[in-house]
């Protein structure tokens, strides 16, 4: 989902306009850490001798990137002998562009990012699925009934980002319940989140662990708590952020990619462990000043279930039929050309 309207290039972290006003917040955001020293490299010192590495994310650094950063802080890169730069992302970034030119050896995109790179002909690989359910989702108030059957969509008003994400999966969902554009409509969402807030749409996009978490809390003081629509719930899977690298890389240095890839994945499963907490939060803390330690909290909770369903879950794991899925979604939706073969390019270890 783009953070901005129809014609807009911007997006936040996965993050957004659902959220165009987070955005413009997160760039001056961003404008003030790059004039810190080291604010590229979030690490604690490498080791002597360790190769350097250019790690370029998707958006900023938050409770979304809570693993990437503890994977750097607490020493597990550099126990694998790595020195990474952290480079915080933003709306004019493109991890997968520099991947190509050989800026970034490993990078941060959404699906939809590498599907219409793999269109194009970019060699990009995905090596790690971040996040399990996509964070993209729909709040409403709660009088009304809870959404339990897509039928119950029909005669409401929808907000949507012409040309996001968030258009592509909605209409997704239209479909599969046999609803078009005359049983509902559809509200463009713009820079901040005022027609919700007035009553002007029923759902509206938002990112489930950051922009959820704020506009959950503020109807709640007014008296107005909130349920989400999330459409993974009803058979529609479009999969959010993952980790990519180019081909040449696994071509030439696959010892380099299977030991950031490791480094990184331990980093996310020790963020998330429910022990390490006070620490993980602390991390975030470190690059993500504007936000207050309760809602940075409640963040942390929900991005765990996000990336990590269950306890056990080994994260970072790529959901096959979820990207199968995804191209599908594109093919039908005009978005590509052609079929790419998503799943061929799923990172296999050990594979020739």
């Amino acid at each position: 989902m783009k953070p901005e309207s129809r014609g807009s290039a911007a997006k936040v972290a996965e993050p957004p306009s659902p959220g165009a006003l987070d955005c413009l917040r997160a760039i001056r955001r961003l404008m003030a850490l790059c004039l810190l020293p080291g604010c590229l490299h979030v690490g604690t010192g490498a080791a002597a001798g360790a190769e350097p590495v250019v790690y370029r994310l998707k958006w900023l650094q938050n409770s979304s990137t809570v693993g990437d950063l503890y994977a750097d802080v607490h020493g597990f890169f550099a126990a694998r002998g790595l020195s990474v730069v952290v480079k915080p992302g933003g709306p004019e970034r493109d991890a997968i562009k520099e991947l190509e030119l050989g800026h970034s050896h490993f990078g941060v995109a959404s699906a939809d990012q590498v599907i219409r790179a793999a269109a194009k002909g970019a060699p990009v690989v995905v090596i790690a699925q971040i996040f399990q359910v996509n964070p993209l989702q729909w709040i409403y108030r709660s009088n009304r009934p809870p959404i339990d059957a897509l039928a119950q969509l029909k005669g409401l008003t929808i907000g949507i980002t012409y040309g996001g994400n968030d258009e592509t999966i909605m209409r997704t969902v239209l479909a599969k319940a046999g609803l078009d554009e005359s049983d509902i409509t559809l509200l463009s969402v713009r820079y901040d989140f005022t027609p919700f807030y007035r009553g002007r749409a029923d759902l509206w996009p938002i990112y489930r662990n950051s922009q959820g978490i704020v506009i959950a809390n503020r109807m709640a003081q007014s008296g107005e708590p909130v349920r989400f629509f999330n459409p993974a719930d009803f058979g529609v899977h479009f999969v959010a952020n993952s980790v990519v690298v180019h081909q040449r890389l696994i071509d030439t240095r696959p010892d380099l990619v299977h030991r950031f890839r490791q480094a990184l994945l331990q980093g996310w499963q020790a963020a998330l462990d429910e022990k390490n907490e006070a620490r993980a939060l602390e991390t975030i803390a470190r690059f993500d000043a504007d936000t207050p330690p309760d809602l940075m909290a409640r963040q942390l909770q929900v991005t765990r279930k996000l990336v990590r369903p269950t306890p056990d879950f080994a994260v970072g794991r790529l959901d096959v039929e979820a990207w199968r899925q995804t191209e599908e979604i594109m093919r039908a939706r005009g978005l590509i050309p052609r079929a790419v073969d998503v799943v061929s390019r799923l990172y296999r270890p050990g594979a020739p």
